[in-house]
């Protein structure tokens, strides 16, 4: 499997995973070790990284030297909330600007609200943030946040958490086919084959939370994902063969020992 890159920076691991659900940060750390992942991704206004002394510190668990800390802005309804937060991950992170940019539109879908998304890209692309961007599967809005200068698009499959697979098929092969920069699929992912079916459409990785910590064996879970996705990019890449409407013996005819 080749290399995944993000930020000029090399990963082995084409699976991005989140800290959020899990019964305690030990079970944070041994889940994303099963999985593979060196990028985790950790909602600023949810996710105690430094900010609060007094409480747990996920960087106690998972090392900044050896895993790429994603700040994400989850839980930001418009735009000036969202470059608030990513100014505080910066300060936190002693200047780190790589992001994961998401604005939401509701409480409810946690759809993406695609206006303040372009408002807080433009903004933050101004402050030389890189930027990972979680968007509609809309293929103008994809091609828009990345000619505003967002390094990643990271469209959804499904709803956040709803577990529903891979619903959009058609528009993510549209917006890959459009796109210069990586496509991770991120949201609605909710088991292995999933994961498995986002690579065979040749998207470049997967971003997953809800899916690991929330299934009856979180640790298992991240085992199975780890594969599913070296699995989908192997698939991929190896071609798979046409479909077709009627069968195809797979033994040849000449030959057979009855003639």
């Amino acid at each position: 499997m080749s290399k995944l890159i993000i930020n000029d920076k090399s990963y082995n691991s084409r699976l991005i995973v989140g800290t959020g659900k899990y019964k305690d940060l030990t079970e944070t750390k041994q889940a994303i070790l099963n999985s593979g992942a060196e990028m985790v991704t950790v909602a600023i206004r949810r996710m105690n990284i430094g900010q609060d002394k007094s409480l747990p510190n996920l960087l106690d668990y998972l090392d900044p030297k050896i895993f790429t800390i994603l700040p994400n802005t989850a839980g930001c309804y418009n735009a000036k909330d969202a470059v608030r937060t990513c100014q505080l991950a910066a300060e936190i992170l002693e200047g780190e600007k790589l992001v994961k940019l998401e604005v939401l539109g509701d409480d409810k879908t946690l759809y993406p609200n695609v206006t303040e998304t372009l408002k807080a890209a433009e903004q933050l692309v101004k402050d030389d943030f890189k930027i990972m961007v979680y968007t509609t599967d809309d293929h103008i809005i994809a091609k828009e946040l990345e000619n505003i200068g967002c390094i990643s698009i990271m469209p959804l499959a499904s709803p956040i958490g709803s577990g529903l697979g891979i619903q959009n098929e058609y528009n993510l092969l549209t917006i890959k086919e459009n796109s210069t920069v990586p496509i991770i699929v991120d949201a609605g992912v909710g088991t292995a084959s999933d994961a498995s079916k986002v690579m065979e459409l040749g998207c470049d990785g997967v971003l997953m939370n809800t899916a690991i910590a929330c299934a009856k064996d979180p640790l298992l879970m991240a085992t199975a994902m780890k594969k599913a996705v070296e699995s989908g990019y192997d698939a991929y890449h190896a071609g798979r063969i046409p479909k077709k409407f009627h069968a195809s013996a797979s033994s040849p005819k000449e030959g057979n020992v009855c003639d």
